[in-house]
Parts: structure tokens; sequence; C-alpha cells
């Protein structure tokens, strides 16, 4: 069984889009031979998929950068150049994706097999001069670059999609339980948090099946993220059915009573539904003098339906067929939302509010003023300012948006800076811009 590895962050760059050309063809009476340059292709984009064969994130371990094929640049006879391949990244069931954008964060939950995010939009190729020509400029010079394309940095989560979660106090004997009850062989010891990390096991029942998590020990302040705290809770999100161990002989000096309580209390605080989950109270380590003694005192003080509560020694087996029994009893009269999930084709993207992209802002920025917009940005990305149609093009812009104007009545100079996207420009009245 591989290492659960729940948590990874990683690089995503889709594709720039492909240059657009500025070339001529060669034909009689045609001015310098008429414009004929191609567009460039679309950049790939990158996609996180759920592959229901995974179950941890471990390959992030060893890889972290991932990019997008770019499109090629246009050519001559009007020719398109071949957009990017998309990149496809396989995650598990369960993964939660988050980034930030603006400032912002947000995030994407991958459940069903085959559902996509949209991760990073790859960029759309540059218009060739074909675009450009016009009854009055029939031999432009001009064509766009190639659109930038996005890139994110992820951070990946996997809260596992388990049916059953172990919960309980480090040492209470949840690893030795779960190897008792399936054929999973976690780490075992007689410290605190052996479990570093979650082990799953499948449970058999008749010809009924579950899966069975072992969850890092909780401890008091869980909630808040002492110890293993958040590395436990986010993985019991998804769990159905709770089995609550307790340590009935109280070998670690602490009462099982208070434990109990400390457990759901950290439930509680974390997210109010936990404890409310229903639980299946193992009562184990009856092995133990101490356990034998205060098992009947410890079982009439939980506020559990008395079926619900059992016996049992994980070191030897004793009480555990009648515990896995009990548990599948109220799986089976659950619904279970994970099971046999469809294939999806439901491709996600970033929960981004949308604006209205001619909407734009300015804002004074060292020797200038910033203007920020969707639109205008994207035309700035795109611009090769090495073509001088390029900077009449986005005077003609800026004109036509209201940019200049709201400019002048900032308080725009005379060679003042202009920052828009990643080009500074000299301000003249001369020129506009």
């Amino acid at each position: 069984m591989a290492d659960l590895i729940d948590q990874a962050r990683i690089l995503v760059k889709a594709g720039d889009g492909g240059d657009g050309m500025a070339t001529f063809r060669r034909e009689k009476f045609v001015p310098r031979g008429g414009p004929n340059g191609g567009d460039g292709g679309s950049g790939g984009s990158v996609y996180l998929e759920v592959d229901p064969q995974l179950n941890t994130l471990l390959k992030f371990q060893y890889e972290t950068k991932f990019a997008a094929e770019r499109g090629q640049n246009g050519g001559s006879a009007r020719k398109t150049g071949r957009s990017g391949k998309d990149l496809v990244i396989t995650v598990p069931p369960g993964t939660l994706a988050r980034t930030t954008i603006d400032g912002e964060t947000y995030e994407v939950d991958l459940v069903a097999p085959g559902q996509r995010l949209l991760a990073a939009r790859g960029g759309k190729g540059g218009l060739g001069n074909v675009h450009f020509a016009n009854s009055v400029q029939q031999a432009p010079r001009i064509a766009e670059l190639g659109q930038p394309a996005e890139e994110h940095e992820l951070e990946l989560e996997l809260k596992l999609i388990a049916d059953v979660g172990l919960v309980g106090y480090p040492n209470a004997g949840k690893s030795t339980l779960l190897s008792a009850i399936s054929a999973a062989r976690p780490k075992i010891a007689a410290y605190p948090f052996t479990t570093l990390v979650p082990n799953l096991g499948v449970v058999e029942v008749g010809t009924q099946t579950f899966v069975v998590a072992d969850i890092p020990g909780l401890i008091e302040g869980a909630h808040t993220g002492i110890g293993l705290g958040h590395d436990f809770l986010r993985h019991v999100e998804r769990t159905r059915v709770l089995i609550h161990v307790v340590d009935v002989a109280g070998t670690e000096g602490r009462d099982p009573l208070d434990d109990f309580q400390q457990i759901n209390e950290e439930l509680r605080l974390y997210q109010p539904q936990l404890a409310e989950r229903p639980q299946v109270v193992a009562l184990n380590k009856l092995d133990l003098p101490d356990g034998q003694a205060q098992f009947e005192r410890v079982r009439k003080a939980l506020p559990v339906a008395k079926e619900n509560i059992f016996g049992i020694s994980a070191a030897t087996g004793e009480g555990i067929q009648p515990l896995v029994r009990r548990v599948a009893e109220i799986l089976r009269d659950m619904p279970n939302p994970n099971a046999n999930l469809p294939r999806s084709d439901e491709v996600l993207q970033w929960p981004v509010p949308q604006v209205d992209p001619n909407a734009f802002t300015i804002t004074p920025e060292q020797d200038g003023f910033r203007v920020r917009g969707q639109k205008i940005e994207k035309l700035v990305s795109m611009l090769n300012f090495a073509q001088p149609e390029s900077i009449d093009r986005l005077q003609r812009n800026l004109e036509a948006a209201g940019i200049s104007e709201a400019l002048r009545e900032a308080g725009i100079q005379e060679g003042d800076t202009v920052y828009i996207e990643k080009a500074a420009l000299a301000w003249s009245e001369e020129l506009g811009a």
C-alpha cells in the first residue's frame, strides 16, 4: 500500500498563444502584394482531472511544475499556427484545489471520476495582418503577439472519500483495530502520533464491503490546528460513520469518559455536523485488567444508544465481529453519495466573479498612473511595440474606451508614465498617449 500524501503545492502554466504574422503576397496591382499574414495558434490549457484509480498526491512530491504547449506562430499565405496541446494532470477523487487570483482565494472540489477543472487557460493566438486591412489601410504592417497564458500556484488537498473514519485519542488503538478488521498494515507503536498520515483499509462483511480510514489522533485544541488537528479533521469530513475508539483502560492516565467528550467537542468546534454523524463506540483494551474493571462504568455513562457501544480488544480480536457487523448495518441504511459515482464530463472553472470587460480603473502610481481593465490589459499584452502601427492602434483604443479622457481628468501631465499591464508609456498630448 502506497504512502498517502494528502497535501501538495504545484505550479501550472498554460501555453502562450502563438504570434500573428505581418507578411505580404506578391501579386500585380495589389498594394505591397496584399497582406496575407496568418494567425497564431492558441496555447494549450492545463486541466486537473479526477482519476478514480488514484488515492494519493504522492507524484506531486517529485514533480511540481507543469506547462502546456505554446501555440505556434502564424505563417504566410494566411496559414494559422498549430494550437498547443492541452495538458491533463490526474488527481484522486476528493481533491480540493485552491489558488489565489488578484488577491482573492478560490477553491474547487473534485470528486466525480472524469470531472475536470480548467486550472490555467491557454492564451489566444495573435491576429495576422490580414485582419487589419481596410479601405484606408490596405497594407497594414501590424500583427498581434500571442496572448500570455494564465499561470497559477495551486494548493492541492486530499480529503479522503472513506465510508468510515476511526476517531480517538493517540494510542487509543485505532491502527491496531484497522489491522484487525482489514488487510491494511499500518505502523503501530506505543507513542503519540504513530499515525502521521491516514491509512485505508477495506472491510468485508458478508457480501458487503466498506472503506475505513485510520486517521491521525486528536488532542485538545485540534480544531485550531494544534498537534495534527487539521491533518485529521479534513479527512473526517467525507466519512458517513465514525467508529470512536476509546481506551477504556485509561492507559495514558486519562479518564475514558473525558476522552470521549473531548474528541466530540473537537469535532463540534471544527464542523458542527461532524459531531452529529452516526457513531459506534469501541471501548478498547478489554484484554487489560483496568479495561475490564472500568467497562461497565463507562458503558453506562456514555450518551450513546447501547446497541452502538461495543467492548473490544483490538489486540486479541475480542468483540470485533459484532462491531463491524453493526457498522455495516448502519451503512446499509444510509445513502452513499460517493458510491458508484458516474463518470462526469463536467468542466469546472475557478469561481472568479464576472466583470465588465470594458470597465477600467485609474490609480496613481510612482511617476504616473496605472490603468487596469480586462479588455485594455489584454490588448496591451498582445501589442507588438516594435511595430509603429501598434502605438496608433493603442491610441485609438484609449480614446474610444474613454481612458484618455479619464487620465486627463485624473490630472495627468506631459511626460507622466501610463502603466498598463507590463507596458510603461510616456504620456504626450501631441500623440494622445
